[in-house]
């Protein structure tokens, strides 16, 4: 009996950390949670009534992704997005588009073919639906597996932990489309995976780098354009 209540215990505690876990990474990356926001352990066992051992768990986990920040002064925060940072980050963005892809066309086998286009119907899905958060984690899990496909798992490791940092920057490009993205960009995954499948070597670094190039530019738009209206909301 004591053994079984010590079961139900560590899975209840488990259930906790991921709620914890899981509704705060989505608050994050959907901007609910503001970048520079603090977190208090107290005010979250007050929310999700849980102990403060699955809290930090959860926040453990968090920091590990990079989505939360403990300062010098021990207070802890969501992390701030380094925008100063982001043409650097741009730029390893794109290269990763581009050899991934291109990796993929030279050497993908069948059943890379048949996980990548189950992740883009899973992407067209979310799209349809106006699921943000879903747009945002099957658009990363499609290009991860066109990475895993390429056979370098150097540059599987690294581009996954690129998509990973700027989920919250493609939050913003979605936004800059009012969540609603056209279909066209839909098709640029189509025409990326048509590229991979004809061995097209050239023509999958070719659209690879023109679909980084394109959200690259419109998440750089809405920035800009952000910056102005706040600007001229503060004059």
């Amino acid at each position: 009996m004591a053994e079984d209540k010590d079961k139900q215990l560590t899975h209840k505690r488990g259930y906790g950390v991921s709620t914890v876990y899981e509704t705060l990474r989505n608050e994050i990356i959907e901007l609910k949670l503001s970048p520079g926001s603090p977190i208090d352990e107290q005010q979250l066992s007050d929310r999700f009534s849980l102990s403060r051992t699955p809290i930090r768990e959860a926040l453990v986990r968090l920091a590990a992704e990079g989505l939360i920040t403990t300062l010098t002064n021990r207070a802890t925060i969501v992390s701030n997005i380094d925008f100063l940072g982001l043409s650097e980050f741009f730029d390893a963005l794109t290269l990763m588009y581009r050899v991934t892809t291109r990796l993929a066309a030279a050497n993908h086998v069948a059943g890379d073919i048949e996980a990548i286009r189950m992740l883009q119907k899973s992407f067209e899905n979310a799209v349809e639906s106006r699921d943000v958060l879903g747009m945002i984690a099957t658009n990363r899990d499609f290009h991860v597996a066109v990475a895993q496909a390429g056979r370098n798992r150097y540059y599987t490791e690294l581009f996954t932990r690129l998509l990973d940092e700027g989920r919250r920057i493609l939050r913003l490009y979605y936004s800059s489309f009012s969540d609603v993205l056209p279909r066209q960009y839909i098709g640029e995954h189509e025409d990326m995976i048509q590229a991979i499948i004809s061995r097209d070597i050239d023509g999958a670094d070719a659209l690879a780098a023109a679909h980084a190039d394109q959200i690259v530019s419109q998440i750089r738009s809405y920035i800009t354009a952000d910056s102005r209206q706040t600007a001229r909301l503060t004059l």
